[in-house]
């Protein structure tokens, strides 16, 4: 016996949904309570969860709109093999599917990438449902908050797609089932019995649909005193949907709802270039916005700031930026300075260099620097480790490392975790000054900003001087005042007189 499975009420003014997307096909085995498909209404989208294990029968195809109550889906006992009683050819089609599953069955689910990450994104799949895989060959590409990484099969088999391309997975959840033993060539008579399965309750919905209006659409007509029989419905069965009944006033016009209050129609034609769109935030920026929110409400975050005569460096790359590059291969930045600097004074000044951990505070003893990048998907940590002990040669090479990585999407969950300060350059895109946010669970940051010529008086004179404003911003819980200036002045010290991060005074 076949169950029919209808569209729930979602709500008391919502009439009506439309089929965003099925993400199970017809003719897949479904278990109960597992996600089959994706509805939409004009206030939110939800997903329909089987009512019962067996197999799936798709009445109503993506795109259609469909009242509260209508018929959408209907589920079949695994066994029922005669309730597609109309035409016995088509009986026997389903029952070569069903001897897959007495194949081996397995599970395809999302790894454990890191102590900190609980979900991600399938990014795209590469391959296809109902293609042959071979154990370790990537199957899709999975993005988390941190990073992209691929999953690979873990078995030889057809594979099922579970999750479609930009759904949000738990980990542990499942993407994908693979029929270990079985071939691509068996499930495709399963092709045969979707064009039945779907043509015969279309076409009695459009028996009784045509023409008639929706309760949102009947009541939009109803404002607008049009009568229902003028409209083309353009829904399931030639039901009238909202659109329709939205469109009915200016059929030339109706996509934009915004021109609808414009009272001079001359002012029409300016807002067809007018153009807004909706995307959805990635998870790396859904993340960085949650974090970013809850530095701000959880820290006693305050900002420090100073400037740097940049001469000195500019000076010293000037004259060895060419020996140094011949020497150790790699050029010579201002990054290697400023993070060179910011280890030794935060060896200098410990309290920077901690976080609070419940109701303690944890010291470092070791400076891992993490340097903001920013990345096609997003901005990105990578850290530099025991920065403390590198020379400038080493620190340069890492950071040309972590940048290309960054740049090209391959940095690893243990490449970006871990730091405990963070460097970030607002001046490579034209900043002159900023209050950097702390990068929890840290309790500092430094931003470097512009190098702009500026009069400056030194020793009684007014002279032009490349000059760099630096911001520290800090946890007032844990740091006080005069650590944080004393640490910034520090930095400031080492950065006018390069020569004390090589001797060490």
């Amino acid at each position: 016996m076949a169950i029919e499975m209808k569209v729930p009420s979602v709500g008391e003014s919502v009439s009506e949904v439309t089929i965003a997307s099925w993400t199970k096909k017809d003719g897949d085995l479904v278990k109960m309570d597992e996600v089959i498909c994706e509805l939409e209404s004009d206030k939110a989208t939800f997903e329909l969860p089987a009512e019962a294990d067996g197999i799936l029968r798709i009445v109503a195809p993506e795109g259609t709109t469909l009242p509260i109550g209508a018929l959408i889906c209907k589920i079949e006992a695994a066994g029922a093999v005669s309730t597609p009683a109309a035409a016995p050819a088509v009986v026997a089609a389903p029952t070569e599917p069903v001897v897959t599953p007495a194949a081996k069955i397995i599970d395809v689910v999302v790894p454990a990438v890191g102590e900190s990450i609980s979900e991600v994104t399938i990014a795209a799949w590469s391959k296809k449902e109902g293609d042959n895989v071979k154990m370790d060959e990537v199957i899709c590409e999975l993005e988390s908050d941190k990073a992209t990484f691929e999953l690979p099969s873990p078995e030889n088999g057809v594979l099922t797609i579970v999750a479609q391309a930009g759904q949000v997975v738990s980990i542990g959840g499942i993407v994908a089932r693979i029929a270990v033993g079985a071939s691509a060539a068996v499930s495709q008579p399963q092709a045969s019995p979707v064009q039945p399965a779907n043509t015969t309750p279309v076409a009695s919905d459009s028996s009784y649909a045509a023409g008639h209006p929706s309760p949102v659409a009947a009541k939009v007509l109803a404002e607008k005193g049009i009568d229902a029989a003028s409209v083309q419905g353009t829904g399931i069965g030639g039901r009238i949907t909202k659109d329709d009944a939205i469109k009915a006033e200016k059929p030339a016009a109706a996509p934009q709802p915004v021109s609808k209050p414009v009272a001079v129609p001359q002012v029409v034609a300016p807002q067809e270039g007018r153009v807004s769109r909706r995307e959805k935030m990635s998870s790396l920026r859904k993340t960085i916005a949650k974090r970013l929110v809850a530095v701000k409400q959880e820290t006693a975050m305050l900002t420090t700031f100073n400037e740097v005569d940049m001469k000195p460096i500019m000076d010293l790359r000037a004259k060895y930026k060419d020996k140094f590059k011949e020497v150790h291969g790699v050029g010579l930045g201002f990054m290697s300075f400023f993070t060179k600097a910011c280890a030794i004074a935060l060896q200098d000044f410990p309290v920077v260099n901690a976080y609070i951990d419940g109701d303690e505070v944890v010291y470092n003893d070791y400076s891992d620097i993490a340097i903001a990048v920013s990345a096609p998907r997003g901005l990105v940590v990578p850290v530099i480790r025991s920065a403390e002990k590198m020379n400038f040669a080493q620190i340069e090479a890492e950071v040309v490392r972590l940048a290309g990585k960054a740049r090209e999407n391959k940095l690893t969950i243990e490449e970006m975790t871990g730091g405990t300060f963070t460097i970030t350059n607002g001046g490579i895109f034209g900043s002159m000054l900023s209050t950097p946010i702390i990068n929890a669970p840290q309790s500092a940051i430094l931003g470097m900003h512009n190098i702009v010529e500026r009069a400056v008086v030194i020793n009684g004179e007014i002279v032009v001087r490349p000059i760099m404003y630096v911001a520290l911003s800090y946890d007032h819980r844990t740091i006080d005042g005069k650590d944080s200036v004393s640490f910034l002045v520090r930095v400031k010290q080492l950065l006018e007189d390069p020569t004390r991060m090589l001797l060490g005074v």
